[in-house]
């Protein structure tokens, strides 16, 4: 049996559910730990709050934060997968406009010349999809729901190759402490370096996909992402700006081959409610979703 239009909507609509209403495995054992090895009373009782809004989330299958962001996709699709690329964006664009109208996911997409809300998170380049094709015959989406709030403090440096790596540590130390508890923290940091400011600020959203504690494979950027981690948590900015040990979850880097003249950064932050999640579907209709959330069995809530 092959897969239909329909039968790909409706996976689109359960793994956006899944999404907007389950915390990320890597993401809740991460604050569960802050939480446990917390010492200041007030950062402590921030992130068991935290981890109570997750359970509630989870139970009620409601969204985790009032926020529930902007979509974007990093859909990488087999040549020889039956769905064209048009109609999976449509089926995609269908569920989540179902998704908004049952009320998971908030109104989020403004129309900034006209300010009109559109009401269903479409319109102009909304959802933000990114279509990279591969070889073989199975779709692989990874869909993130980025807060406002979080979007808010990202951060681009253009520097010159000389003072390349003292700006970019500089840097990002700049722009935790500038945003401070805007982005809703302890967050993940993501952090690129390349030839252009449109290259670093997409591998640098891109790279909060990674779990929390997985380093880069290569020895030099893991290097980068547990100095900065270290730095920006002695910042002691805390949980929702309150103190405490626990500014960010993990810091990601990512980098491209840059030009000669340019040594472009970009910093991007997620929130504490990171929803991102990745889901491979075959021809035959079958799928299987590749991240573990905090999921509804009966009445408890579990990692699955």
């Amino acid at each position: 049996m092959s897969l239909s239009r329909e039968k790909l909507e409706e996976i689109f609509y359960n793994f956006i559910l899944t999404v907007a209403t389950g915390i990320p495995e890597d993401v809740y054992n991460a604050i569960r730990k802050a939480y446990e090895t917390e010492e200041n009373p007030v950062a402590k009782t921030q992130l068991k709050a935290i981890l109570e809004d997750m359970e509630v989330a989870c139970k009620e299958t409601r969204p985790i934060c009032q926020d529930t962001g902007t979509p974007y996709l990093w859909i990488e699709i087999g040549e020889e997968f039956p769905i064209k690329p048009l109609d999976v964006e449509e089926a995609f664009i269908a569920a989540l406009r179902r998704a908004t109208k049952e009320g998971y996911l908030r109104p989020n997409a403004v129309d900034p010349l006209y300010a009109k809300n559109s009401g269903d998170n479409t319109g102009r380049f909304i959802p933000w999809i990114h279509f990279e094709p591969k070889r073989g015959n199975e779709l692989k989406v990874n869909l993130m729901f980025k807060g406002g709030g979080s979007e808010a403090p990202s951060t681009l440096i253009m520097s010159t190759p000389l003072k390349g790596f003292e700006n970019l540590y500089k840097g990002v130390i700049d722009a935790i402490v500038r945003a401070g508890p805007l982005p809703c923290p302890p967050v993940i940091v993501g952090v690129a370096i390349g030839a252009g400011a449109d290259i670093v600020m997409s591998l640098a959203k891109k790279a909060l996909l990674r779990p929390i504690g997985e380093r880069h494979p290569d020895p030099k950027a893991a290097k980068i992402e547990e100095e900065l981690l270290e730095a920006i948590n002695k910042l002691g900015i805390g949980p929702h700006g309150f103190g405490g040990k626990y500014t960010a979850l993990d810091v990601k880097f990512e980098y491209a081959h840059r030009h000669p003249a340019t040594f472009a950064i970009g910093i991007i932050t997620s929130c504490w409610a990171t929803r991102r999640g990745s889901i491979k579907i075959s021809p035959d209709g079958s799928f299987q979703v590749l991240t573990r959330h905090l999921r509804r069995e009966g009445d408890k809530c579990v990692i699955k």
